[in-house]
């Protein structure tokens, strides 16, 4: 078992939090929502909606924080279920809506450089505009690092369908990215 050393900080609001202690929920809250902000709105481009998977995300970290054991570094573990609680509010919307599958082939070839951070928040910017199936794809492969039978688990589509999303991401980020330059 690997365990992260914490710091301080997290080591007592992580306690506090055990203890239902409502300012180490405020203050551990306050410590990651905005970073976390940022990954809810990775998955939902709609500002609005995006806070509310993170106050429904910070709301299962409180109940389960006694999941937590130290393996990991907290934010990691928090990042975690803000991931799954976007992955949840995509299944929800999607029973409305349906997949849709453009069939582009593999575009293998970097986007952009990464070691820019000025060209990651463009890309960011880009990937929001992406519809939502493409971007769901697009985030879980690019960014969260699951492999296709993974995705194709968490959204209940076929592994086809999400190397077709993520090849659709890509063509229609090429294509805006293109558009800008």
């Amino acid at each position: 078992m690997l365990v992260v050393a914490m710091d301080i900080n997290d080591k007592q609001l992580l306690e506090g939090c055990r203890r239902h202690e409502r300012k180490a929920q405020e203050q551990l809250y306050r410590k990651y929502a905005g970073e976390m902000l940022r990954v809810c709105l990775a998955y939902e481009p709609d500002r609005d909606e995006a806070k509310d998977i993170l106050q429904n995300a910070f709301l299962k970290v409180f109940r389960n924080i006694e999941a937590y054991t130290g393996e990991g570094a907290l934010k990691a573990w928090i990042r975690r279920i803000i991931t799954n609680t976007a992955i949840d509010a995509f299944r929800k919307k999607k029973k409305n809506t349906t997949l849709r599958i453009d069939d582009l082939g593999d575009i293998s070839e970097p986007l952009v450089d990464s070691s820019d951070p000025l060209v990651c928040q463009d890309l960011l910017k880009e990937v929001e505009k992406l519809p939502d199936g493409a971007r769901m794809v697009f985030n879980l492969y690019a960014i969260e690092g699951y492999n296709h039978k993974e995705i194709a688990e968490r959204l209940n589509i076929s592994e086809g369908t999400s190397k077709s999303q993520l090849s659709r991401a890509r063509k229609l980020l090429n294509e805006q990215l293109m558009s800008v330059i």
